[in-house]
This record gives C-alpha cells, sequence and structure tokens, in this order.
C-alpha cells in the first residue's frame, strides 16, 4: 500500500463477531486501527450494527461506547421484530444499505476501502466502488466450514486478506481478556456480560 493511500474501514459488526467467533478468536479494536494506520492515512473507521432497543441491558453496549469514543465512526439502527410464515418472532437487523451508502458517498475521496464482511450481497457494491477507480480489500476467512466468505465477493475484491493472517496483529491477548473480565465482573456486578463483547477500557 501507498504510504499515503487514503484509507477507510467498513465494518459489518455482526459479520465480523461472527467470523472471530468462528476462528475463536476476539478482536483488539484498538489494535485492528493502529494496524491500519500504518498501512496509509486512514480517514474514517466506520462499524455497523444494529441494536436490540428494548432490551434493558444490551451486550455489545460496552463495545460500541468504547468504539464511540476511540476513533470508530459508530452506526447504529434499531432491530425490527417480525413474525415469520411458520408464526416463529424473528428479529431483523440488517445494515446492508446504510453501509452501501456511506460506501458510495466516501469513494470520491478515497484510495482503497477495507471492507470487513463476507456477505455476498456486497459484491455489487465492491464492483460499482472499483469502477470509481478505488481498491477494495475484503477481509473474512476461507478457513472455516462452510467458509465465512461468499465466493463471489471474493472473486471481485481486488485484494482478499484472510483475518486468519491478521489474528496476530489484531487479535486480544486470552489472559488479558482474562483480566478484563474480572474488573468488569468489579465494575458491573449486577449485569452479566457477554465474553465476545467486553468493553476495551
Amino acid at each position: 500500500m501507498a504510504e499515503q493511500e487514503r484509507i477507510a474501514l467498513f465494518i459489518d459488526g455482526a459479520n465480523l463477531y461472527a467470523t472471530a467467533k468462528a476462528l475463536n478468536f476476539d478482536i483488539d479494536y484498538k489494535r485492528l486501527l493502529k494496524e491500519f494506520q500504518s498501512k496509509g492515512r486512514l480517514v474514517r473507521a466506520f462499524y455497523y450494527t444494529a441494536l436490540v432497543e428494548d432490551q434493558e441491558y444490551s451486550a455489545i453496549r460496552p463495545l460500541i461506547d468504547w468504539l464511540d469514543y476511540n476513533g470508530y465512526s459508530v452506526v447504529t439502527k434499531p432491530t425490527k421484530e417480525f413474525v415469520d410464515s411458520t408464526g416463529r418472532r424473528k428479529v431483523k437487523g440488517n445494515m446492508d444499505i446504510e453501509l452501501a451508502v456511506d460506501a458510495m458517498e466516501m469513494a470520491e475521496h478515497l484510495d482503497h476501502i477495507v471492507l470487513f464482511s463476507g456477505d455476498g450481497d456486497f459484491r455489487s457494491l465492491v464492483e460499482a466502488i472499483q469502477r470509481k477507480g478505488v481498491r477494495v480489500s475484503v477481509v473474512s476467512t476461507i478457513t472455516t466450514q462452510p467458509p465465512m466468505v461468499a465466493d463471489e465477493l471474493r472473486r471481485q475484491a481486488d485484494e482478499f486478506l484472510d483475518i486468519v493472517h491478521l489474528v496476530a496483529k489484531i487479535g486480544r491477548d486470552p489472559a488479558e481478556r482474562v483480566e478484563r473480565m474480572q474488573r468488569y465482573h468489579e465494575r458491573r456486578p449486577a449485569v452479566a456480560p457477554n465474553p465476545a463483547y467486553d468493553d476495551q477500557g
């Protein structure tokens, strides 16, 4: 990557969380930011996630708050609850449109977009951004069974980065996680936290 290449990260939060969970590691978002700041001029790092509004305590809330204060542009919207054709209650929280609109608007100010998602729906977005002369890297994994990344998205990208090769650079030390969880329990004795979303501070 060129020294002053203008880069932006677009993180599909739910997709990245599922990928890291499948590979059994925790992402250290501070290290993730540093890793891409070292590759050029990081213009913006977007993180997209849907939130369940009516829950008194959302497991993802500490992460969202931390990201918000530590260099990420967090984009959220409430999930929608609906009943499917079999009568089951389902929750829907898709952030694809928000991510696509922001990526298209930002493209003219960038040289390189890094998309953290394996969702095949983004293939046409990647193609549209490439037509504007912007390089697109996709970060996901093919090491899981089945792969977390759609084949058509991987083929469309200028570069595919398998997240397993980034674990050493953006993964969190498991010992640090235990220590952090102990501090977390001391601070929030009434709430059972989700270790995947323990806050980064």
